[in-house]
């Protein structure tokens, strides 16, 4: 299948572009830095430059590239929790979430594009018994710098379900570890190996509908529904 990748040269959509290169997709994928084009070449896809908030030229690159998937694995996140840069970089992936997701899928839909996989996360839901599954509720009366982040995965997660014609895959992770991300070793749950995340995109790729939790069975979120739907496996490592 032809499959735009949207935040290719992101820790997740790295992996996700040679997996899905490997399994004989034809695989363009954005960056917003020319710097990167050499980087995409080299994991066997085709670049393309495209600033997401720019929604013209987003539906450009979405049309010329004729895809049957469009992949959202678009973050800004460049500072990690804890650090003085950590707010505003939640207000920018809000905005993200928001503002980009509603022009990418946009650009999808005009493109006739029939299917979407898109990135969310694990660890927004409502406080309450554990493990959580996919219809509890989000944790919509948060507040400070979580406030931020539920209201753009809140977003995030309705333009990828109900946009008209496209059916839409939603996988909420983790905390991410592994190599590129800023943990060795899962720190805390729910978390999932960045490698088993990207593996969960591109079996999403062919099949599942609505929402799936991509964690590890640590007792914070049901992955069930992924393992039995998807064919997800939280053990999964690239090569």
């Amino acid at each position: 299948m032809r499959i735009f990748l949207a935040g290719a040269t992101g820790v997740v959509g790295r992996r996700l572009a040679t997996l899905l290169s490997d399994a004989g997709h034809e695989v363009t994928g954005t960056t917003r830095i020319s710097a990167r084009l050499p980087m995409l070449r080299a994991l066997g896809i085709a670049p393309i430059v495209v600033d997401v908030f720019d929604a013209g030229a987003l539906k450009e690159a979405v049309a010329a590239a004729r895809p049957d998937v469009v992949i959202h694995q678009l973050t800004d996140l460049p500072s990690a929790p804890g650090t003085p840069g950590y707010p505003a970089a939640q207000e920018a992936n809000r905005r993200l979430r928001i503002e980009g997701t509603r022009n990418l899928m946009q650009a999808a839909k005009m493109a006739g594009v029939r299917r979407a996989v898109a990135q969310s996360i694990a660890f927004v839901y409502a406080p309450d018994e554990e493990p959580r599954i996919e219809d509890d509720p989000l944790d919509l009366a948060a507040e400070g710098v979580r406030r931020l982040t539920v209201q753009g995965i809140a977003a995030l997660e309705r333009e990828v379900l109900t946009t008209p014609e496209i059916d839409g895959v939603v996988l909420r992770y983790g905390y991410l570890y592994g190599p590129g991300t800023w943990y060795e070793a899962p720190p805390k749950p729910p978390s999932v190996h960045v490698d088993a995340a990207a593996h969960a995109a591109l079996l999403a790729v062919g099949k599942g509908a609505g929402i799936y939790n991509i964690a590890e069975d640590d007792g914070a979120v049901s992955s069930a529904k992924a393992k039995r739907e998807l064919g997800f496996d939280p053990a999964f490592r690239i090569p």
